[in-house]
């Protein structure tokens, strides 16, 4: 947005006036032409005048010379001092009276705090006008060409002014670049209306003005040759150059001066990537690389494979075994693969330490727990219930600087820093008004049209007419807007041009008036605003190219409302009443007109963010059933429709995903009674990562019982299933709380909250799991032998005794189990399988790597809001129509302005500060847009106090006999606003200047003399007499609190940012602001930051990239020392390890390609991620390293016993929840939480079930290991019966 309070008050209006040497006077008859292009001076002559004295005043009051030649005259003492003072160059006869030359310098005040910056140009341009006005020899370079009767007096109509070609280029090049602060353009576009050379700004200050529109009251004709019969010669007074020594300018107004010579103008930055021309194809190097190395891996995998496939063919009874295998191991498998074997088998156990402890645990606690159930229950549902006590205190930040800012934000510090000592930036509301382009037409038509216009005048009068209430009282956008000055509020808006009465509409000139005026804003009285300013085109309009403002196809209509750092009720109010009105009454209005209409208030994100936490939550719940109903009938093990009522798990399945809501808020409630407020992330996402975290262990735990031996007891049962699959489900837990609690430490408050909480949810699902399900699977096996229905365990069913059995055999292995273990794992045994295997999922990864590079850091508003939210719409015509950035603030702390210090020449940018001051350095820096991002020249209270104080800007700082502030001419009470024009004299008649230069050191005020004036300044009113006033350009530029003590704490320098319409270019744009003013600060050795309003949310993407690393590293070292810890295998924990981080490779390549951006959500994710992930690993590793026989076999067993409860208790639960998610109202929904769970469901499934298995048979740990008791060696068993 752009930052409207930078529009001051003042204007420069009347200042080709100085053309004419005019007086103020009243009213006359009106003109009457009496020739043209006639020479009515009778000579040309060295002290002869073309024009002298005042002949008559035209119907608006401006006098008008006498087009009678004479002879010069020599002014009296006093006279000739003051043309000295203002025209050096004029000495001796003069060509002007009195009069003539007090309306002189009355005028070209106007222009003065313009240009008096550069003393070079203002020298210049004053010689021009006192040429023009009092040389003695006028008649050598005037000609008088056509004349007009006022009052039965000929008068001056139209002048040729000879002037040389030199000095008109001199005299633009000394001027050019000269900038006005207040407005962050250049003077040139006040004085010159833009001239891109001499000539332009000739022709534009030659145009005779019509009555009441300002301008010379005659034409001038500027002429760079002469006739040499008529003995006139081109004026070629000597110009300075804005280098000169005596004169020069400073570096942001004369980039050219040789003390500017040292430092070379900016080139933009040119980021070329590493390529690789490889005939018509270019490669990045990085990419050209990872080809080489996938070759390379590729060719050393298949030549190793080939290798050890020879040897086995050579060595006869050789194993399948590719690595070096121990004799424990091929004893025990050669006497596996005999048949018939009924022996009963004993091994000595090689468990680790860690595992043994774990697997005499849970033998002891199983037998406990199946003995105690209801006490179990009891007592795990007691805690949980105490923890969700908590939920009392529950709370949800919404506040978007809370969620996603830290406590030690650089950005957060500089907003506070901002706010308390300059101010809050104001709120924006605004109206985006659009043309639809026709048939077959490849650009909208314009909208600047006369039906367009009134429309807007129809749009605005319904806005005037809001009436909010608040506290019982209405409030209207009067009482709320941002009022620079006076009663008027600072809307942006195109009816600005008609001073926003439709009335002026039709008395302006229309449409034509509206064109004149994108040309003319910053030079024409009547294109002033509401609010008493100029209005750059550029911030009203839309959808135009370079200049071309005619062709906008949009008009923006802002309306900048004041803002507090605490109570905005007001405003909100009027934004809800706002928002209203556009969407039941604008909206409709202006469709029917063929117009399109986007609108937003400050208060729009917000709501709709709360809005859209809602609109998913039939979506959400959608996904939890269809996951409930799936574990329900996976559970469930009957094969037979007239036992499904007693085997069915729906019962169990139920109260396991209550157990998981619990457990959730257990967690919400453990924070909440510590004051740790939730988040929409938290209430979203965190429920279904906990259900699909603790769906596996369910599966896990029920098939675990399943697989044991109906002939012994029920104790032993539940005590040899918890032995068998409690080490994994341990592992796999304790790996997925560390993931999530490492992300406690990380600084972004959403993302810590996140981890708090899923860590401990996760931690009590766990919990929960292995008490009050196990003792809810021990009641539902005593319903089953006891033959009760599911979900209505009080009715028993008497069944036959073979139907019973038939029902509840828990040995009967699946169709899932049977696919596993029958076609599955065989498939991948074979050889060529495993290399082609290992070779795709190599250059996944390696893809991944190469993709991963191009993920951008940011979040795209549009994607986080619900998808027929109307500000979709708003965000799209932002991108697309505005031209201007967002306001940039550089703001310097501890500014000393005691003459002793070097501190203000080290921040101006006018004559006599320093090349490479803080101003200049910003000027460079503009020269660069497309790399540095700044888009003007920064406006410079501190170059327009010391102008307003500069004593030839004899108009602005002035003083009363008694020494208080004297306002300019014309202002109240030196002149009363019912007088028109304003005379002369008065109670004002006896100011004077503030300063003499002799009262000033090196043209810079003293300590005493800054400290004095500031206040004056910065309460100076702007007008035509002094444009230069600091109030409403610089009411809040400037920190006054305790600046007594000759430091002043705060203080702000306002330029702009270029247009920024992607995610990317916000980010860049705040680094490259941090960058330079880190080498400023730097440089100068003082204190200065970059501020602008998205910094604060747009700050953590500077980082995002270094943020995601860390969490992940940590993440994933602490899986991998847990799995170290437990399982005392460095192999296992590495090979766990390396497939970890392929799933994230992988997912980081898949966001590439789906362009996910890289944010706190997808951070989130992928923090998240880590820990589903583990649940495709783990347990199939620990199920290997726990089997017996050689790799092939092992992994053949595991994918058998733990494949199954994997696939449906993983991979389908998560995939049908996922799928649900698709229908999602909020795009974010379907982005970051359809897209990214699918995916990784889909590539965690493919490197658990797939990849790892042909991994752990080539290069699988040793087993831990061996069956110590088998009934029938035929007899499918329990992988891993420990004892």
């Amino acid at each position: 947005m752009v930052s409207f309070t930078s529009f001051f008050t003042s204007f420069f209006t009347l200042l080709v006036v100085v053309l004419a040497s005019l007086v103020r006077g009243g009213k006359t008859d009106s003109w009457v032409l009496l020739a043209e292009d006639v020479t009515v001076g009778e000579r040309h002559s060295k002290e002869y005048c073309a024009m002298y004295d005042i002949c008559g005043e035209s119907s608006d009051g401006r006098v008008l010379n006498c087009p009678y030649g004479s002879p010069s005259v020599k002014p009296n003492e006093l006279l000739s001092a003051k043309i000295q003072s203002l025209c050096p160059s004029i000495s001796g006869n003069v060509c002007c009276t009195e009069t003539q030359f007090e309306t002189l310098r009355a005028q070209v005040q106007q222009a003065i705090p313009f240009l008096v910056g550069c003393p070079a140009c203002l020298r210049n341009f004053l010689n021009l006008f006192c040429e023009l006005s009092c040389s003695p020899n006028q008649s050598l370079f005037i000609n008088v060409t056509s004349v007009a009767e006022v009052n039965g007096n000929l008068t001056v109509d139209g002048i040729d002014y000879f002037v040389t070609k030199t000095f008109g280029e001199e005299l633009y090049s000394s001027c050019k670049d000269v900038k006005f602060g207040t407005m962050n353009t250049r003077a040139i576009d006040f004085i010159g209306a833009g001239a891109k050379n001499f000539e332009e700004w000739f022709a534009f200050i030659g145009q005779k003005a019509a009555p009441g529109m300002p301008g010379s009251p005659y034409a001038i004709n500027f002429k760079l040759n002469t006739l040499e019969s008529a003995g006139m010669e081109l004026m070629n007074l000597s110009v300075y150059s804005c280098s000169d020594s005596s004169l020069g300018c400073s570096c942001g107004d004369c980039p050219l001066s040789p003390i500017c010579s040292s430092s070379e103008p900016p080139t933009p930055e040119k980021k070329e990537s590493c390529t690789i021309q490889m005939g018509s194809l270019k490669v990045e190097c990085f990419n050209f690389l990872l080809a080489i190395a996938y070759v390379l891996l590729v060719s050393t995998f298949f030549g190793w494979g080939l290798f050890w496939r020879t040897r086995e063919r050579k060595i006869p009874g050789s194993s399948t075994e590719p690595l070096l295998m121990n004799k424990a191991e091929t004893d025990t498998s050669n006497m596996q693969e005999a048949e018939n074997f009924t022996l009963e088998l004993t091994k000595e156990e090689q468990l680790s330490v860690v595992q043994g402890y774990m697997s005499s645990f849970y033998r002891t606690y199983g037998l406990w727990v199946a003995r105690n159930p209801t006490l179990v229950l009891s007592m795990s549902s007691a805690v949980i219930l105490v923890l969700c006590l908590g939920l009392i205190r529950f709370n949800v930040e919404t506040r978007p600087e809370k969620l996603w800012v830290g406590p030690g934000s650089k950005a957060a510090e500089e907003k506070r820093f901002f706010d308390q000592h300059l101010a809050p930036f104001y709120r924006i509301e605004q109206l985006i008004l659009t043309t639809s382009p026709g048939f077959k037409l490849d650009k909208p038509p314009s909208i600047v049209t006369e039906d367009n216009i009134q429309l807007l005048f129809e749009v605005q009068k319904k806005v005037d007419k809001i009436r909010a209430n608040y506290s019982g009282s209405l409030i209207s956008i009067s009482d709320i807007c941002l009022k620079p000055l006076g009663e008027d509020c600072a809307t942006q808006s195109v009816l600005q041009y008609f001073k926003m009465d439709p009335d002026n509409f039709d008395y302006y000139g229309g449409v034509a008036h509206a064109e004149y005026c994108f040309q003319h804003y910053a030079s024409a009285d009547t294109c002033l605003s509401a609010f008493e300013a100029p209005l750059d085109p550029s911030t009203v309009l839309g959808g135009f190219s370079g200049n071309n403002y005619s062709e906008a196809s949009a008009f923006i209509v802002t309306y900048p409302v004041n803002n507090a750092i605490d109570d905005n009720g007001k405003a909100v109010a009027w934004e809800k009443a706002f928002i209203e009105l556009a969407k039941e009454e604008l909206l409709p209005m202006v469709q029917s007109s063929n117009l399109t209409l986007s609108f937003s208030s400050e208060s729009s994100i917000e709501e709709e963010l709360k809005r859209e936490s809602t609109a998913d939550v039939i979506t959400i719940l959608a996904s939890y059933l269809v996951m409930f109903a799936y574990i329900s009938v996976a559970l469930g093990d009957s094969s037979l429709l007239s036992t499904f009522y007693i085997s069915s798990k729906v019962l169990l399945g139920l109260s396991g995903v209550i157990l998981v809501m619990l457990s959730v808020l257990g967690s919400v409630g453990v924070f909440s009674a510590i004051g740790v407020k939730s988040t929409l992330i938290i209430m979203e996402v965190i429920p279904f990562l906990v259900l699909a975290v603790g769906v596996d262990n369910m599966c896990i735990l029920v098939h675990a019982v399943k697989r044991q031996s109906l002939e012994l007891p029920l104790e032993e049962r539940i005590s040899n299933a918890l032995v068998e699959v409690g080490p994994s489900i341990t592992l796999a837990s304790l790996s997925e709380f560390l993931a999530f609690a490492v992300g406690s430490f990380i600084p972004m408050p959403a993302c810590r909250v996140f981890s708090m909480f899923a860590a401990l949810a996760v931690l009590l699902d766990f919990l929960l799991q292995v008490t009050a399900f196990v003792a809810l699977i021990v009641f539902d096996c005593l319903r089953v032998e006891d033959g009760r229905i599911d979900c209505f365990p009080c009715i028993k069913i008497h069944s036959t005794s073979g139907e019973s059995d038939e029902g509840i055999n828990p040995r009967a292995p699946g169709l899932l189990a049977r696919f596993m273990k029958e076609v599955h794992a065989p498939f991948l045994e074979f050889w060529g399988v495993k290399m082609i295997v290992v070779a795709v999922f190599l250059a996944f990864t390696l893809t991944g790597i190469a993709l991963s590079t191009r993920l951008e850091a940011g979040l795209e508003q549009q994607i986080v809001l619900p998808r027929d939210s109307y500000l979709q719409g708003y965000f799209n015509d932002v991108s697309e129509y505005l031209r201007v950035g967002p306001p940039l603030y550089f703001v310097v702390k501890d500014f000393n302005y005691s003459l002793e210090s070097r501190h203000t020449n080290q921040l101006c940018s006018i004559s006599q500060c320093d090349s490479n001051s803080l101003l200049s350095e910003i000027s460079k820096a503009s020269l660069i847009p497309e790399s540095s991002y700044i888009a003007k020249p920064a406006a410079s209270w501190l170059d327009d106090f010391l102008v307003w104080t500069s004593p030839e800007a004899f108009g602005c700082c002035r003083k009363f006999l008694n020494g208080t502030y004297c306002p300019p001419d014309d202002q109240p009470p030196c002149c009363s606003p019912d007088e028109e024009p304003c005379g002369i004299g008065g109670v004002c008649k006896d100011c004077t200047t503030c300063f003499r230069h002799s009262d000033l050191v090196n043209n810079r005020p003293s300590t005493a003399q800054f400290q004095e004036k500031l206040p004056w300044f910065l309460n100076a009113l702007p007008s035509a007499d002094c444009a230069k006033g600091g109030h409403g350009a610089y009411t809040n530029s400037v920190d006054l609190t305790g600046y007594e003590s000759g430091v002043i704490r705060a203080s702000e320098f306002r330029t702009y940012h270029t247009p920024l319409n992607k995610q990317g270019d916000y980010v860049s744009s705040i680094r490259a602001a941090r960058e330079f003013s880190s080498k400023i600060s730097d440089s100068l050795k003082m204190e200065i930051f970059p501020y602008s309003v998205f910094y604060i949310f747009f700050e953590q993407y500077l980082d995002i990239w270094r943020l995601a690393l860390i969490n992940i590293a940590i993440a994933l070292g602490s899986i991998f020392i847990v799995c170290l810890i437990i399982t005392s295998s460095l192999w296992s924990s590495a090979i766990i390890l390396l497939v970890l981080v392929m799933i994230l490779v992988d997912l980081l390549g898949i966001m590439a390609i789906l362009d996910i951006q890289l944010n706190a959500v997808s951070v989130v994710n992928i923090i998240m991620s880590i820990g589903i992930a583990v649940e495709f690993c783990v347990h199939i590793v620990h199920a290997f390293l726990v089997s017996h026989g050689n790799r092939d076999q092992r992994m053949k067993e595991a994918l058998s016993t733990m494949g199954a409860s994997v696939f449906s208790g993983i991979t389908l639960t998560k995939l049908f929840g996922v799928i649900v998610l698709c229908f999602a109202r909020s795009e974010i929904f379907v982005v970051y939480y359809f897209q990214m769970y699918l995916a990784l469901v889909l590539v965690g499934f493919l490197h658990g079930l797939v990849f790892l298995p042909v991994v752990l048979s080539l290069f699988g740990p040793p087993s831990r290991h061996v069956v110590i008791e088998r009934l029938e060696a035929d007899e499918p068993s329990a992988s891993s019966n420990l004892s």
